[in-house]
């Protein structure tokens, strides 16, 4: 006896995917635009050069009289500032990016979750951002005066353009994600991983970590490490409070029924 055809599990669901990667990629392509337009803008103005000379700003301000940045690569001072241009358009585009990535995920989200979702999307840029800014004003010239403080009067210095781009590219990257410690802790205490209480026991513990990783990322000097270390301490007891205040409106209203009932 003959089987009908089987029916195809996945049948029907080809235009729904298809559909999703049509939005992706106009997402994506919408990103792009942001970071191209940002980058014409900051190519006119102030230029690559201007935005190199604003980023080796807090180190020449430290580096002995007469003494300058070199370059010893033959395209290091065109490419050097083209990279830092790139790198600034996409700090600067960084909201249009992050809009349309939420703009992407809410449609599959409920409504109690995207009062968690948008909120997290904003202050974690605006952490982000933070974390550079703080490294950038005061991180970076302590760390300057500090080591030229140390080094021998019969040194020179004259960093390359290149690798003091390498190393405040890292730095701005390690300081900026040290300052997302409270999106972090928000997200783990609203998805159920760690409990408030939990957190709170294991303060003693994050302090130390913080400050074996301030050792470890930050170049050998106390001023950087400690600068890493503590506000990481801060933003974690930051991080607790909010964590508290999300997770009581961010409850989905079934939840919240049933803890009025056992209340």
């Amino acid at each position: 006896m003959s089987e009908g055809p089987q029916k195809d599990e996945l049948e029907g669901t080809e235009a729904p995917f298809v559909s999703h990667l049509v939005e992706l990629r106009d997402r994506l392509v919408r990103a792009v635009i942001a970071i191209a337009i940002a980058f014409t803008v900051l190519a006119f103005w102030p230029g690559p050069a201007g935005l190199y000379d604003l980023l080796a700003a807090p180190l020449v301000a430290h580096l002995p009289k007469g003494a300058t940045l070199i370059a010893t690569n033959v395209i290091s001072p065109v490419l050097v500032p083209l990279k830092i241009t790139l790198m600034a358009a996409f700090m600067l585009a960084l909201p249009v990016v992050l809009y349309q990535l939420w703009a992407f995920v809410a449609p599959g989200l409920y409504s109690h979750e995207k009062r968690l979702v948008l909120p997290l999307v904003i202050s974690s840029t605006v952490l982000f951002v933070m974390g550079v800014a703080f490294c950038y004003f005061l991180v970076i010239p302590g760390m300057s005066k500090f080591i030229q403080a140390f080094a021998p009067a019969s040194i020179t210095a004259a960093p390359d353009i290149e690798q003091y781009f390498g190393f405040v590219l890292t730095l701005f990257l390690v300081f900026g994600i040290a300052f997302e410690v409270p999106i972090a802790v928000i997200v783990l205490a609203r998805m159920g991983v760690v409990t408030i209480e939990q957190l709170r026991k294991w303060r003693g513990y994050f302090i130390v970590a913080s400050f074996i990783v301030a050792a470890v990322v930050t170049p050998p000097d106390v001023i950087s490490q400690l600068a890493l270390a503590v506000p990481m301490c801060i933003l974690y007891e930051l991080g607790i409070i909010a964590a508290q205040i999300f997770i009581k409106t961010t409850k989905a209203p079934e939840d919240a029924a049933e803890d009025k009932t056992a209340a």
